[in-house]
Formats: structure tokens, sequence, C-alpha cells
């Protein structure tokens, strides 16, 4: 069973040239199956194809999950994680104390999204889902800002 859970979203039409970054956060353990779902989930609200995502980003302390690497390698997309201090430098509109209570951040997923997005604009706020399993996935979406979509961050961010 999912349970959805919508903040505020402010999707807008996505052009054909647009190119977005999903942030995920995420329980210990989480499976790239559970991982999936969320993020499809999250891409259906916002009217967005998966082709189109550049970049999947989290917390550092998510660097060793393993569902996280898989689903990223699944989809192709580049995985980057970012230190709490840089997460807590960026704006989001629904901060969270369970967040800033286990990564040491008030945000993981909106905050990952738009630094992975260098800076963008948050399209989708974070979403939060419970799979079957009973493992949480928060899932948010920015548009990516730089006009070059084939490049990625900067890997000293934390890519990995």
């Amino acid at each position: 069973m999912w349970i959805l859970t919508a903040t505020k979203c402010t999707a807008t039409t996505a052009q054909a040239r647009d190119r977005f970054a999903v942030g995920v956060g995420c329980d210990r353990g989480t499976s790239a199956a559970s991982i999936a779902l969320a993020v499809g989930a999250a891409l259906a609200v916002a009217g967005i194809a998966a082709d189109t995502v550049s970049a999947i980003a989290s917390s550092e302390h998510k660097a060793d999950e393993a569902g996280l690497h898989e689903f990223a390698a699944s989809q192709g997309w580049p995985l980057h994680f970012f230190a709490a201090s840089e997460l807590d430098g960026v704006a989001v509109p629904n901060p969270s104390p369970a967040a800033l209570q286990h990564a040491g951040s008030a945000s993981v997923a909106e905050a990952a999204a738009r630094l992975v997005a260098a800076g963008g604009d948050l399209l989708v706020g974070k979403q939060k889902y419970r799979g079957d399993d009973g493992k949480h996935v928060t899932v948010a979406i920015a548009r990516i800002t730089h006009t070059d979509h084939t490049t990625a961050p900067d890997p000293s961010s934390g890519a990995v």
C-alpha cells in the first residue's frame, strides 16, 4: 500500500527542452523498488517524463544506501550526495524537524533537488510515500537552471 502525503506543488507545464533533478530522502534499507515507485509517482504528479531527468541527489548520510544506488543506476542517472551543511544552505518551503534529527539538515529531498539543479526552481515540493514494507521515501523535483543540460554538477560537490 502506498500512502501519499502531498505538499504544495508548484509544477508548471514543462517544455520539451527542460531538464529536471530529483531529490530523495529515504529510510535506512529502502529498496530500489520502493524508491522507483515513489519517484515515478512524483514525476507523474508533475507530468514530467523520466527521460527528462538528468540527475538524482540525496544527503551524504544516504551514500551507503544500496537501494538508492541501484535505482539511480537502473535509470542511468548520476547520483550526487550533499553534506548537511550544503543542504542547510538552501531555502526550501517545507523544512522538516525529522530530517534535521536524522540527516542533520532541515531538508533532504527539496534541498538536494535544488542543489543538483544548480539552484533551480522547486517544481514539486516534497512528496511523502510509504510502501508495503513500511519504508518511507520523500521525493522533490527541481528544474535545472543551466542551459547546457548535458553538464552535470561539479563532481567536487559530492557526486558519486
